[in-house]
């Protein structure tokens, strides 16, 4: 296959003259992506990029997985994805570098205990039950705008006491504020950013003076009442983090559940075989999340210059990590590419590794779980046009028809 740079690409291993050696602004199908990343790995697994403003992409395991564990050399609150966000404020935690980082993880962890998150599986299959019935009973949907999107806007607003109308809400502004940030329009990042930090202060505003919620259920609660488990958060700090969390908690499930509904749909037999055997779901999870990590956009600025890969980064250029990617480097995965439900250990990174590891993993699984498990309750389906994909900064379909074989 030929990559999309390769009309000027050098893999000239200085930095004397960055070159263009990988441009991520190529047409996506759900496949290709896949294919540019094994060539990238091959050829050049640490790769420039003149696109975004210039940065650097690393595409192998080993590579990604030192650069999020040397926290002091790779730091998060210079530029923390590609392309870089026009600044509207530093929202915790993912903006905050050990040790302020800890300050705001600290309430956050609590709250998604996996002895808590597991409380809301019931929650979670009614809603989900309730939006598969009508595409089942036309026999035909769009998996992932009718169910993966408000199903996991249903999910996190769980969390923050919040309806999932307001969620969808929040959603939609929050793949606007996307597109802004690949077309680099500055103007635009920066309003749709400050619409979602009015809708921060909204939630913020509205409980400061409610009776006080439970902080190992609830977010809000659990940041308004940081001082008495460690350091009191300021107000702006505050409506800061729920910012910053509000899009994303939504945007990284959906992208998956879209995946695994494209797999299972182009995979009868392993549909069958999971229906079958459901002890396997949670197997069959994590072999989704390796195969399909959504992120690929988030990124760390080294302090001083390094070799990554034999390839010399000076201090302040930003490295994106491509998760997707790493998780199908052939030299830590055995047919990395195939699907396979004895994968053990299965050491995929689709939640990243050391401080900045995502605190929702736990209602991530449960979301992943409870979405094949009732999707797998229906009939037998398959896809009924290719998928459409969504934006550079997530990998992941954000349209999957789908027929179900419903008897007539």
């Amino acid at each position: 296959m030929i990559l999309p740079a390769s009309a000027g690409m050098s893999f000239s291993m200085t930095s004397s003259a960055l070159l263009d050696e990988f441009d991520p602004n190529y047409p996506e199908t759900f496949d290709n992506s896949h294919e540019i990343y094994a060539e990238m790995r091959e050829r050049c697994p640490v790769a420039h990029s003149s696109a975004f403003g210039g940065f650097w992409a690393l595409f192998k395991y080993d590579d990604i997985v030192r650069i999020q564990e040397d926290g002091r050399t790779f730091i998060t609150s210079q530029q923390n994805t590609v392309p870089k966000i026009a600044f509207t404020g530093r929202r915790p935690p993912l903006h905050f570098d050990p040790p302020e980082h800890a300050d705001f993880r600290k309430p956050l962890d609590p709250v998604f205990k996996k002895h808590y998150i597991s409380q809301l599986r019931p929650i979670l299959e009614s809603f989900a039950d309730d939006l598969l019935a009508p595409m089942i009973a036309r026999g035909r949907g769009d998996y992932a705008l009718e169910f993966a999107l408000p199903f996991a806007a249903r999910a996190f607003g769980e969390l923050l006491g919040l309806p999932t109308e307001f969620m969808l809400r929040v959603r939609e502004i929050g793949m606007e504020y996307q597109l802004n940030i690949q077309a680099m329009d500055n103007e635009a990042v920066r309003a749709t950013s400050l619409r979602l930090y009015e809708i921060a202060q909204e939630i913020i505003t509205s409980r400061a003076d409610a009776p006080p919620g439970n902080p190992d259920r609830d977010i809000v609660a659990a940041l308004l009442q940081a001082g008495e488990r460690g350091k009191p958060l300021a107000p702006e700090m505050m409506v800061a983090c729920v910012r910053q969390l509000l899009p994303a908690a939504q945007a990284a499930p959906q992208a998956v559940l879209g995946s695994i509904a494209v797999h299972l749909g182009r995979d009868r037999s392993l549909q069958d075989h999971l229906r079958d055997h459901r002890y396997l779901i949670p197997d069959a999870i994590e072999e989704f999340l390796r195969l399909y990590a959504p992120y690929r956009v988030f990124a760390r600025t080294a302090v001083k210059d390094v070799e990554i890969g034999g390839r010399h980064v000076r201090a302040g250029e930003p490295i994106a990590m491509i998760f997707a990617s790493a998780n199908r480097d052939e030299t830590i995965f055995e047919d990395a590419d195939t699907f396979r439900l004895d994968r053990k250990p299965n050491k995929h990174i689709a939640f990243g590794r050391g401080a900045h590891r995502c605190p929702a993993a736990s209602l991530a699984r449960l979301e992943l779980s409870v979405g094949v498990e009732r999707l797998l309750n229906a009939p037998p389906f398959a896809l009924s046009a290719e998928p459409t994909m969504g934006s550079w900064l997530e990998f992941g379909p954000i349209g999957v028809p789908i027929e179900f074989d419903v008897l007539k």
